[in-house]
């Protein structure tokens, strides 16, 4: 039998008085946990969801999202997670896509979904965590989790769709569950005395697998913030002495702005940095002033997520997203997939037990995306050492071609990451009439510091090759960010400017 909620059934049996969940002032224990899952699972059998049927998840990061969610997976159906922003139009196509049956959905955005269900005939729950609790507080509860096999589907989840709509990739019971028991025992050597800080989206496969899942199945708590802002991070993390502390390179930027750790975070042993890749800066500054070190890793939405990891207990390299995690290869090719020699750029691959199953009634993208062989094309450049090591030069689709020469962003961005007055940092093409396309540079200056355009273009100048330092920088108050703070190039506003 494979159903990953029996993760929460093992757990409520061995640590059933201890705090599951835990929310502003809210607790939730392992027992009371699972007892409301299985009573989800009794009101969707009653609405005529039956095992493999989709139901979809728009909640943010409280007790709600964990119950509904394990209350999908013991119903044996599969959830479809989407951010609560989602327009009508989104909701409806996420729906759509999947023939999802039901909706739970925040009542903060409930005319947006009570249009969408609408439009597509899926039942709307409109629930936070009150309203949940009475929804399903006269129900029995289901018995066992339904038997699932691990190839069955559990959860689909939307890729961020920057070219053409968005694909819905299939992981299943039994990848979600080696990722997340890989990362626990191998990584994070996570356990039941750990608090776990939820301030990652549990709708996005970092805050689900490394989070939520890994936290359900060790037994550890997991303290969820529904909305991430630095200053109540570091309240939580002091209140609840977290231990570890997962995040995307934004959130540690943001924990920068506001301080020195101090007493408030003498708890934290381990922090994970995942989503994009992390400034070399930032990782410094932020190991030096929070004293609790960064282990970068590297994953996607078709890898469940974890791929890569700077593993504990052995050397970290800065600017590096470390070695393949156990059960996983990873490899560089070209254009035409030969693997290229150590040290070149090329497209990285990953073949393993964490690859999606494909994606959801896209059967000419699925053989696009995972080769014969199992080989997953990743979308991303990066370069492989000597020690077999791993770096992200860049996306491959944010990759500049100036005047035939390529640059990566990212190449430029750890750069500026190092001037002392920039806090944020997003290099974009420009397009050019002779050059095809230029260098561009949006900056957040950090607070209290002057930026000089002048003196930064210099600065960055001084460091890279001709062809690459970015001849368009503009100060911006604040960069585009998606749902789990990964700045949003292609959103990027900018302002007019005269080819040269």
């Amino acid at each position: 039998m494979s159903n990953l909620s029996l993760n929460l059934v093992a757990s409520a049996r061995n640590y059933p008085t201890k705090t599951a969940l835990r929310c502003a002032d809210l607790d939730v224990s392992f027992t009371r946990f699972d007892s409301a899952a299985a009573r989800v699972a009794t009101l969707l059998e009653r609405a005529g969801v039956e095992p493999g049927d989709r139901v979809g998840l728009m909640l943010p990061n409280t007790t709600a999202f964990a119950v509904a969610f394990y209350g999908i997976l013991r119903r044996g159906a599969v959830a479809v997670p989407m951010n609560p922003l989602l327009k009508a139009r989104e909701i409806e196509f996420y729906l759509a896509n999947t023939g999802a049956k039901a909706l739970f959905a925040t009542p903060a955005f409930a005319a947006e979904a009570a249009a969408a269900t609408a439009a597509v005939g899926a039942i709307h729950w409109s629930v936070d965590d009150a309203a949940l609790t009475d929804l399903i507080a006269d129900l029995p509860e289901q018995g066992q989790p339904v038997d699932r096999a691990d190839t069955d589907t559990a959860v689909v989840l939307h890729t961020s769709g920057t070219t053409g709509k968005p694909k819905g990739a299939e992981l299943t019971h039994g990848g979600l569950n080696r990722n997340q028991e890989v990362c626990a025992r191998t990584l994070i050597e996570v356990g039941p005395d750990d608090v776990v800080m939820g301030c990652l989206p549990l709708f996005h496969v970092f805050g689900m697998t490394c989070g939520l899942n890994t936290a359900v199945a060790v037994g550890a708590t997991l303290t969820l913030i529904p909305r991430f802002d630095p200053r109540t991070a570091l309240e939580v993390i002091e209140r609840d002495g977290v231990t570890v502390f997962e995040g995307v390179p934004t959130m540690y930027s943001a924990l920068l702005g506001v301080g020195a750790g101090g007493a408030a975070t003498t708890s934290l042993r381990v922090c994970v940095s995942g989503g994009a890749s992390l400034p070399v800066q930032v990782l410094n500054d932020f190991e030096k002033t929070f004293g609790a070190i960064i282990l970068e890793g590297y994953g996607l939405s078709e890898t469940s997520p974890v791929a890569s990891f700077n593993h504990p207990g052995i050397a970290r390299k800065a600017g590096s997203i470390g070695t393949p995690i156990e059960g996983v290869e990873m490899r560089v090719v070209d254009m035409a997939g030969n693997e290229v020699p150590q040290g070149e750029p090329g497209e990285i691959q990953i073949r393993g037990h964490n690859v999606m199953k494909g994606y959801w009634n896209l059967p000419d993208a699925t053989v696009s995306a995972i080769d014969a062989d199992g080989w997953f094309a990743s979308g991303d450049v990066g370069k492989v050492d000597e020690d077999g090591y791993f770096y992200i030069v860049d996306r491959k689709k944010d990759l500049i071609i100036r005047g035939g020469f390529n640059v990566y962003p990212r190449e430029i961005e750890e750069v500026l990451y190092e001037h002392p007055a920039v806090a944020e940092a997003a290099v974009i093409g420009l397009p050019h009439d002779s050059l095809g396309e230029d260098i561009g540079a949006a900056i957040v200056g950090k607070q209290g510091a002057t930026v000089d355009i002048d003196e930064l273009r210099d600065f960055v100048k001084a460091r890279v090759a001709a062809y690459k330092y970015p001849r368009h920088i503009w100060l911006v108050d604040g960069l585009p960010k998606g749902p789990t703070g990964k700045i949003l190039r292609r959103e990027i506003t900018v302002p007019t400017i005269e080819s040269s």
